[in-house]
């Protein structure tokens, strides 16, 4: 391991500035570490050996990682993680047969005996059945070891891992899981242990080193300097072979960036950046290439020599892979059918009467053994019986005293002590909280969760230019339509039309945020699962960072529509409009990131977004005034986004009592008197000045814009409150995005 670790320094590119000072230290670290009659360092202890030549050659005296033991000393081994008795059952939708006299003749009538005249086993129904995915699995897994678990597509190697991981929710699986005899809290695992997940959650912007070092930032506690979390970066980065493409972004589907393997290497290491005491991955090899996935697996072996339980599911390992494992565990539906060392599945075998042959691989004799039982009338059952009784005679013969002796707490403390970087914890073994539940304080998680979501947005700006040229586009023609409105009363209802367009559009180009958080979910799943950050610091960043772009956009928005429709106002009127397109992107913005923790797919999203704010529209008091909307349907008014933002543009609009909209014969303008000549409207006018007894010249002003507002219905809440009101319903919305997270986002199963 020693070797292994100071060739792959030597190896890394000596133009990087970053890794210069490495240089001094190769023969340094090559020779006290490979004169170390111990088990391989710990990454800790590689960085007080980086550290210590970086101070001689440059004369700093900070220290790099402080180790309280003496690293030649041999090491007891301090973790066993146990399993015992693993049961995990589920509830499946049965198949339901169609009675005999549905089914075309010939047919059996055992299908229907199944489900009619069978008796039910326990805890079944008519309409589910238990299927039992763990039966009684039982091992141990140890630090300095790598735990492969093998298996069919459906033997159960992904749920053992998941219940090992504390990721089966509590109550569903029988059975105990201890570290060092001690059983593990929830809290306690999740920030001394980490999953890797199969699939590759990554940002594709940013750069190999870049997710490190916010995987650091995240993990690593605030104590550590910022120095020495780079250095922990850098000596990651060498760990996990990827110095070549440090700087290379991770990329996706639309931006070439590093290579599957190199992709997978990274998921491993923003999950062992803090170098966690236990690390569980799933299928880490699955689509990479024989090369790629040797090199993880080597990866794996030496984040095991440094001091780690490593624990991982595979599905077909290749000769060279099986080389770098400690011990196996078969699966074959949920049953174990071999647990022990590689080097004894040839005399299992003979014994059960199947030698494997000498050039074949045994992993793979041994996956079509299990295939070929499976087909059998009697299943795996004799493989399952036969490896009880090995299992047995087996701990007869290899009993031995537990050299262990340590607990829990004393064995954490002295792994941290020999430089285990557990985040923010200490070695104070009397200490209640010896293992904090995060790393770092709030403050300083929406910093960083902050700066890694403008560094994304500013990767990739045709994001935000899209979504600005629709709002410039969506001006520009409402500009160039309701261009310089009159006072007239086709120039009233040309003004409500523009103002219920305007304000519902502000929320319809917020959809685009809706894959925003769809995207992340899963990235923000599983690092929220062990800790990394709070999801309220990820709610409220997320707000924070939203805001400069709201504001840009309601600018832009106002500025090509205000004077150009010709509103009323001036400088007043238009900051007060400019204040409300904000407050509506504001509230829709919140509205499709409550939507977007709720619903799970993009296109099920916008169908609901689509849906719901065109009911707001029909709501909002524009196509039917509230005294005509049925009593039934009230309560909807009232929710609707749309209303208050639209009475308070309409107010700002028609709140001068001394402006007139309809003056002497305009009167018969939006009536059938409207095509008559003028001089017949004069005339009109005359007769009905006549007949209510009251002068009504050709000036006089019949309608002002208090009494528009009180023929839309606007009399209950003033602009200033229905402004306060669009903001506060930002806020709900918000803070219902925080608990939908809460509450979805438990990543276990049931």
């Amino acid at each position: 391991m020693s070797r292994i670790v100071a060739e792959n320094i030597s190896s890394a590119d000596t133009s990087n500035n970053s890794s210069q000072y490495f240089q001094p230290s190769l023969e340094l670290i090559a020779g006290e570490l490979s004169t170390s009659t111990g088990p391989s360092p710990t990454l800790g202890q590689l960085l007080k050996h980086v550290g210590d030549a970086r101070k001689e050659a440059t004369g700093d005296e900070t220290p790099v990682h402080e180790v309280l033991v003496n690293v030649t000393e041999p090491r007891p081994i301090p973790f066993v993680l146990s399993f015992n008795n693993l049961t995990y059952s589920v509830k499946v939708p049965r198949k339901m047969a169609l009675p005999g006299f549905f089914r075309r003749r010939g047919g059996s009538a055992s299908a229907d005996a199944a489900v009619i005249g069978n008796p039910l086993a326990a805890g079944d129904s008519y309409f589910t059945r238990t299927k039992t995915l763990l039966n009684n699995i039982s091992g141990e897994a140890r630090d300095g070891e790598i735990l492969a678990v093998l298996g069919a597509s459906g033997s159960g190697k992904s749920t053992l891992i998941d219940a090992l991981a504390n990721r089966i929710a509590k109550g569903s699986l029988k059975g105990n899981v201890t570290l060092n005899g001690e059983a593990l809290e929830s809290r306690m695992l999740k920030v001394i242990s980490a999953y890797v997940m199969q699939d590759d959650l990554l940002f594709p912007m940013l750069t190999v080193e870049e997710t490190l070092m916010f995987a650091a930032e995240f993990r690593l506690p605030r104590t550590l300097s910022k120095s020495k979390k780079k250095m922990r970066v850098q000596a990651l980065i060498d760990q996990l072979g990827l110095r070549n493409a440090a700087k290379t972004v991770i990329g996706d589907e639309g931006h070439r960036g590093v290579s599957g393997g190199e992709r997978r290497r990274v998921s491993i290491g923003i999950d062992i950046i803090h170098d966690p005491i236990i690390l569980f991955l799933d299928e880490p090899t699955s689509g990479l290439d024989s090369t790629s996935a040797f090199m993880v697996v080597k990866v794996l072996q030496r984040i095991a020599q440094s001091g780690s339980i490593v624990v991982m599911s595979i599905h077909q390992p290749s000769y060279r892979i099986l080389g770098l494992l400690d011990r196996l565990i078969f699966l074959s539906r949920g049953h174990t059918v071999y647990s022990g060392s590689p080097t004894n599945l040839p005399l299992y075998f003979s014994e059960f009467g199947y030698p494997i042959p000498e050039n074949e691989n045994k992993t793979e004799f041994a996956l079509d053994l299990i295939r070929e039982l499976e087909g059998s009338p009697g299943g795996t059952k004799s493989l399952v019986e036969f490896n009880k009784s090995w299992q047995s005679m087996k701990h007869t013969r290899d009993s031995e005293p537990d050299e262990l002796g340590l607990s829990l707490k004393e064995a954490i403390s002295a792994s941290i002590s020999r430089g285990k970087l557990v985040p923010g914890a200490t070695n104070d073994i009397n200490s209640s909280s010896m293992v904090p539940t995060f790393a770092n304080p709030f403050w300083k998680e929406m910093v960083v969760l902050s700066k890694r979501s403008i560094l994304n947005s500013r990767r990739m700006p045709e994001l935000f230019g899209t979504r600005l040229a629709a709002v410039l586009v969506t001006g520009f023609i409402l500009a160039t339509v309701f261009w310089q409105l009159d006072n007239s009363p086709k120039g009233v209802q040309e003004r409500l039309g523009f103002f219920a367009f305007a304000m519902s559009t502000t929320y319809y180009t917020c959809a685009d945020a809706l894959p925003v958080f769809l995207q992340e979910r899963y990235i923000f799943m599983r690092e929220t699962a062990y800790n990394a950050y709070r999801r309220l610091s990820y709610v409220i960043s997320n707000a924070l960072v939203a805001l400069p772009g709201l504001i840009f956009l309601s600018f832009a928005f106002a500025m090509a529509t205000f004077w150009a429709v010709g509103l009323d106002g001036g400088l007043s009127g238009f900051l007060f409009y400019f204040l409300m397109m904000f407050a509506s992107f504001w509230s829709g913005s919140s509205f499709v990131t409550f939507l977007s923790g709720v619903v799970p797919h993009v296109m099920l999203g916008y169908t609901i977004v689509v849906a719901i704010l065109a009911y707001f529209l029909l709501f909002s008091g524009f196509f039917i005034n509230r005294d005509r909307i049925p009593v039934y349907w009230i309560w909807f008014h009232y929710l609707s986004l749309v209303k208050y933002p639209y009475e308070a543009v309409l107010q700002n609009e028609f709140e001068n009592p001394t402006k007139c909209f309809v003056r002497g014969i305009q009167i018969f303008d939006n009536s059938p008197l409207g095509v008559v000549t003028p001089a017949m409207k004069v005339r009109l006018l005359q007769s009905l000045s006549n007949t209510l007894g009251m002068r009504i010249t050709s000036s006089t002003c019949l309608t002002t814009g208090l009494d528009i507002l009180k023929q839309e219905g606007i009399t209950d809440l003033s602009k200033w409150n229905c402004l306060l009101i669009t903001v506060a319903w930002g806020f709900l919305f918000r803070i219902l995005f925080y608990f939908s997270l809460l509450l979805g986002s438990k990543n276990k199963r049931s």
